[in-house]
């Protein structure tokens, strides 16, 4: 993730741009991440951003694929970024729209079932990366949603989480369990935080950082030996997946989820476990003593068989010179 803009030296014009998204409230990691790309590509042709246009912006656009090997999701957030600077900071009469997307691939969520969470959970070596994995779980948050709560964000009265850093700066509410409200309190009376947060980072006025509990989740999906991809996400991912097999309705899922268009909330349709084993396959349709086999052309062909192993006659096979026909007996 990149650095902080306020910790690092911008340009004039990059300086100009970080105030422009501030005044429209955009969201602080938005903020950073559109600066540090501007910045890398002023960086990459070693000249003012007021000196490029469109030939160059389809340069950098090539060097991120091919030399750096960027994913899909950086690229285009390289591209969102100089799309706001030619468009809001130094506006260009050129068509900002014709800096194109890279089309990302659609991708199935890594999802957990309720064993592996157990595994993954009981792996967690310190109580506080073991609690915030457990609350994402257990409500469906996203990670810097997790680590941004605070005390009086427990609603434990009306058993509801308050989720006041939710993506695009929206508000919501999610319901939690009472087993989630008993490891909370024990989380509390263990750590006893005195900052604003209730997951806090080194000093108590600073949340935990995304990093630590990313990297505490791979540590103990290895001690776990879960051979899937698994990050803190995974947790959510898995959390709407279980509703969905539990029988909640999408257009509830989607609300807890926080998701802006119902459309994303449907990718959990393609990793529900009951609606993949309940789909059959056509070779079961087919009769066991019919499936084909394959047949080696140089060996001579078995004759058929009967239920009980033996050999059956031929009937389309005619009798040799002075041997008897089988439906004739010999005198």
């Amino acid at each position: 993730m990149p650095t902080s803009h306020r910790n690092r030296t911008l340009s004039p014009i990059a300086q100009r741009m970080a105030e422009d998204m501030l005044v429209r409230n955009l969201a602080q990691r938005t903020i950073d991440s559109y600066t540090y790309h501007v910045e890398r590509f002023s960086k990459h042709f070693g000249r003012p951003l007021d000196e490029l246009g469109p030939e160059e912006i389809r340069q950098f656009q090539l060097y991120l694929i091919e030399v750096k090997k960027a994913s899909w999701s950086g690229f285009n957030q390289a591209v969102c970024g100089l799309r706001f600077l030619y468009h809001v900071t130094l506006p260009r009469p050129w068509v900002v729209q014709q800096i194109p997307f890279g089309k990302r691939p659609k991708k199935l969520p890594t999802v957990l079932g309720a064993e592996e969470v157990s595994r993954l959970i009981a792996c967690v070596p310190a109580f506080k990366h073991r609690t915030v994995l457990l609350t994402q779980y257990a409500a469906g948050l996203r990670l810097s949603e997790a680590t941004h709560l605070q005390v009086s964000d427990i609603d434990s009265s009306r058993m509801q989480l308050n989720i006041r850093q939710g993506k695009g700066s929206k508000q919501r509410l999610v319901p939690f369990s009472p087993r989630l409200l008993a490891e909370l309190r024990e989380y509390w009376k263990q750590t006893r935080p005195t900052g604003s947060f209730l997951f806090s980072g080194k000093t108590p006025d600073v949340p935990l950082a995304n990093d630590t509990v990313q990297k505490a989740c791979r540590l103990a999906a290895a001690l776990a030996r879960i051979p899937k991809h698994v990050t803190p996400h995974t947790m959510r991912h898995s959390y709407a997946t279980g509703l969905l097999e539990a029988g909640v309705d999408l257009l509830t899922i989607s609300r807890l989820l926080g998701h802006r268009s119902f459309l994303t909330t449907m990718v959990y349709l393609h990793v529900r476990q009951p609606h993949l084993e309940s789909t059959p396959s056509p070779l079961d349709w087919l009769p066991v003593r019919q499936c084909p086999r394959w047949a080696d052309p140089t060996q001579p062909s078995a004759p058929p068989t009967t239920g009980n192993g033996e050999s059956s006659p031929n009937p389309t096979t005619q009798p040799g010179p002075g041997q008897p026909r089988p439906d004739r007996p010999s005198v």
